[in-house]
């Protein structure tokens, strides 16, 4: 990707090659807001306005220190965890005190998990839902968005021998629910 980047590596929010960048980007980004957002569509996309906002308006700044798009999916990722965050505290008030202790887990399997067009790409998607969130998000970047475990790690924010871990535990995990569910490796 051309990266224009200024005297101090950054690039200005007006500057109509970050714009270009952005739309370069978009598809992978709307693919790393859903699966940040626990494949809920309506928020992956809330987000992904979200992070283009503060991109646009110079609340994030890309200052060329990683790839623009590990940096735009830490954006994202970040993004992401501000609206679970607000979204749980507004819950949390409505709730009496000996009823927040039953708020359901982030990490569960979404209700409506897949009608999906093709019997395989369900069942992988049920798989990767099953395993702990950290996995699903590297497996996610490395496979579907072609990262290094490196860049995925800056994009996670999180070290790269956390990441070499969650990659391998989550590699190793999304076998065993592929094996559980009958698909043959």
């Amino acid at each position: 990707m051309n990266e224009v980047k200024r005297e101090n590596g950054a690039v200005a929010p007006n500057d109509g090659a970050l714009q270009d960048m952005l739309a370069t980007c978009h598809q992978a980004a709307y693919g790393w807001a859903v699966t940040c957002c626990r494949n809920d569509r309506a928020q992956a996309e809330e987000t992904l306005q979200t992070a283009y906002w503060k991109i646009l308006t110079g609340r994030a700044r890309y200052d060329g220190r990683s790839a623009f798009r590990t940096w735009l999916f830490s954006v994202i990722r970040r993004t992401a965890a501000d609206h679970w965050r607000k979204w749980l505290a507004s819950r949390l008030r409505a709730l009496p005190i000996e009823a927040a202790s039953s708020v359901a887990d982030p990490n569960a399997l979404p209700p409506d998990q897949a009608a999906s067009a093709r019997q395989t790409g369900a069942l992988l998607r049920e798989a990767l839902n099953g395993i702990p969130g950290r996995q699903r998000q590297i497996l996610h970047l490395v496979f579907y968005e072609e990262m290094t475990v490196h860049e995925a790690a800056v994009a996670m924010g999180i070290s790269i021998g956390a990441a070499s871990r969650h990659y391998e535990r989550g590699k190793a995990a999304l076998r065993r629910r592929l094996s559980d569910l009958g698909v043959i490796l």
